[in-house]
């Protein structure tokens, strides 16, 4: 006997890699960033109404594997991510991901998605959502440390949202800030390979580190941190995983998105649980200042929180409506009686 067809209800819509990279290239990177930006920032206004809770992490030697859950009510989302810094070595991704969505009323999945790309682009749009509110305005000139994966992406997105117009690079591996600049060739940005971070933040309004070594790493010290600037600190954090002295967080005003995680991965775990910190979406809600003067040092101290995620996955549900962006996944099963799957397993003999 032949299996029955899969009903409309069994189906899934599902974004491949493939497709996600046809979606961005269709609407245009700068563009998605940008409107991935206006959407993360009204989830943050809404910041009160989601189900939160640090991300679930099972750490190794070698990395660690994450589950990022939340809910507003009405749809549920969590993101799959690993963080393996070794995995570049082995030429793999440091960070892959996917991600579902879920109809709370029913528990129905209503998207699946890769999340490796959309990752980077959410990150990256957080980071640029943080400079609107954080960095000096007008600033122009952007430094970028850590010039792997994630480092185009966020020179895009300051460039779509906080206008940027130069980007100073610099990694401890000649060749990834080679390739971050090659792949930034054509992209209306003046770029500028440097040799030292400390050449890197020459000049710059916004300096973001993103680097990914598992251990206590000092990538911008003190003494090298002038008034005035706003530091994006993304790199790959997790417990032991720092990249700024300590010194500089006395020195800023430091914004967090979930402040329990953030003590366990970020920054901040390097300080005293007396340490002032300021939740981000109390900025955007305009409930408390961000940046106040020209000489002020803001921090955004950046682990990366589910709503974002959450956010980015919202975004692409829309973004796909109609198009050819996906392909239908039969991942439910759909009995004909919901209390004879049994019945429904024997039929398809």
């Amino acid at each position: 006997m032949t299996a029955p067809l899969p009903s409309q209800k069994a189906m899934v819509p599902f974004v491949s890699v493939e497709n996600m990279m046809r979606l961005v290239h269709h609407l245009g990177i700068e563009r998605v960033l940008a409107e991935l930006t206006d959407l993360i920032e009204e989830d943050f206004g809404r910041w009160e109404s989601f189900d939160k809770t640090p991300r679930v992490a099972s750490h190794s030697r070698d990395g660690v594997i994450e589950l990022m859950p939340t809910s507003d009510g009405t749809i549920y989302g969590f993101k799959y991510v690993n963080g393996h810094p070794k995995n570049t070595a082995e030429g793999l991704q440091t960070v892959t991901a996917f991600g579902l969505l879920a109809d709370v009323a029913t528990g129905y999945p209503v998207l699946l998605t890769e999340m490796t790309l959309l990752t980077a682009l959410r990150t990256a749009a957080t980071s640029a959502m943080a400079a609107r509110h954080l960095a000096p305005k007008g600033g122009k000139v952007m430094a970028m440390i850590g010039n792997g994966a994630q480092a185009e992406f966020q020179a895009l997105a300051m460039k779509a949202v906080c206008g940027i117009d130069t980007v100073r690079l610099y990694d401890i591996d000649p060749r990834a800030t080679q390739k971050a600049a090659r792949n930034l060739e054509g992209s209306g940005l003046t770029v500028i390979p440097c040799t030292s971070s400390q050449q890197a933040i020459e000049g710059a309004a916004i300096v973001t580190t993103c680097t990914a070594d598992k251990q206590f790493a000092t990538i911008l010290t003190d003494n090298m941190v002038g008034p005035g600037i706003h530091i994006n600190a993304i790199g790959g954090d997790c417990p032991g995983k720092t990249e700024l002295h300590k010194d500089i967080l006395a020195r800023a005003d430091c914004f967090v998105e979930y402040p329990p995680q953030t003590w366990i991965e970020g920054e901040i775990q390097q300080m005293d649980r007396s340490y002032p910190i300021t939740e981000l979406w109390q900025v955007v809600t305009g409930q408390v200042p961000g940046r106040r003067d020209e000489r002020q040092i803001t921090l955004f101290d950046s682990v990366g929180f589910a709503i974002e995620d959450f956010s980015a996955l919202r975004y692409l549900r829309n973004q796909i409506v109609g198009t050819d962006f996906y392909q239908e996944l039969d991942m439910i099963a759909d009995p004909d009686d919901p209390r004879d799957l049994f019945g429904m397993l024997q039929r398809a003999r």
